[in-house]
């Protein structure tokens, strides 16, 4: 498995971890990060969505999908960039940023694994 694939397998684990909490116990997590509780069902589907697109992780980097991994590190940007301007305007809690950090390095860490396997 290349470095690259390996970053993109572990930020797939980590939705699929994020997606089981949002699913199953999401008030438990925004309790962590002292967002407001919710028994809205719109917590839960973003946690089907996570596992699923964690999913779509890993079987990319199980095939060595270097298209995907590119596009990735451009989606995991936008992440950050939105969830600031969601902060910013009052839409969500700036708690969301943190989220969309961990977004963020993760793409970074891809978009530097890719850079050195091209190289190489």
């Amino acid at each position: 498995m290349s470095k690259s694939a390996f970053t993109i397998k572990a930020f797939g684990y980590y939705l699929i971890a994020l997606g089981v909490v949002l699913i199953f116990a999401p008030n438990m997590l925004l309790a962590i990060f002292q967002m407001t509780a919710t028994t809205e069902v719109w917590i839960h589907v973003v946690g089907v969505l996570a596992l699923n697109i964690g999913v779509y992780y890993l079987y990319a980097a199980k095939c060595e999908a270097k298209a995907f991994f590119q596009a990735s590190v451009y989606t995991r940007s936008f992440v950050l960039v939105s969830f600031v301007v969601f902060a910013a305007v009052g839409l969500a809690s700036p708690i969301l940023v943190f989220f969309g950090a961990t977004d963020f390095v993760g793409g970074l860490w891809t978009h530097f694994a890719l850079k050195a396997e091209r190289k190489a």
